[in-house]
């Protein structure tokens, strides 16, 4: 015959439970801002500075690879790479005339290629939202490109600044547009696999309450 109740076991079974679920959804968290570290980069750290919370920024993460996943984003033709570096050129050789002209027009081109490519129309945040998500090591140049336009909207912005951002720019586009139309792509944790573990948690504190009752 035991020496203890059956229900000291039972809630000693149920801590156990709850112990073991606590780690296991630890991990995934670990595991998950690891990798969404990994993959967004400096656009992880904005959004987190952005939200002051590590946890909306990453559930803000995860919701724009999904919606990302949904659109058919396809690489570029020969023919469409050669058009567009030909423009990308012409614009290049605009700046030395005209630096704001030329800043405004290579904002315009990103968002051609990006459309042509597969992205819809939208406005600049969202653009840079879907950007992060294949091209996460260059959309702070596009966030520093399009700055500065704004900055110069307000009288703010020099010459000097107008040519970086065409150098941000630059970089952006040869992204896009590159050789291969390959995308810079890590697989990133579905949330559902935090969602299963924090329940196993909810479970076991749940199977706990019912025996302190």
């Amino acid at each position: 015959m035991s020496a203890y109740p059956d229900w000291i076991w039972i809630a000693l079974a149920a801590v156990a439970v709850l112990a073991v679920a606590g780690l296991i959804a630890g991990a995934v968290r670990r595991s998950r801002t690891a990798r969404l570290r990994e993959h967004f980069g400096t656009e992880y750290d904005r959004l987190a500075s952005e939200t002051r919370s590590r946890t909306k920024a990453e559930e803000a993460l995860l919701a724009r690879a999904n919606e990302v996943k949904q659109l058919e984003i396809r690489p570029l033709t020969a023919a469409e790479r050669d058009r567009y570096r030909s423009d990308w050129q012409k614009i290049e050789t605009r700046f030395v005339d005209r630096p704001t002209t030329a800043v405004v027009e290579a904002d315009e081109l990103v968002c051609d290629v990006m459309r042509a490519r597969g992205y819809p129309m939208a406005d600049f945040e969202k653009h840079a939202e879907h950007l992060s998500v294949k091209h996460p090591r260059v959309v702070e140049h596009y966030r520093a490109g399009h700055a500065a336009i704004d900055a110069h909207g307000r009288g703010a912005a020099s010459t000097e600044d107008l040519r970086q951002a065409m150098l941000h720019y630059r970089v952006l586009f040869e992204d896009l547009v590159g050789f291969s139309g390959d995308d810079v792509e890590q697989p990133i944790q579905p949330a559902s696999e935090v969602r299963d573990a924090e329940e196993r948690i909810a479970y076991g504190r749940r199977a706990e309450d019912r025996l302190r009752r």
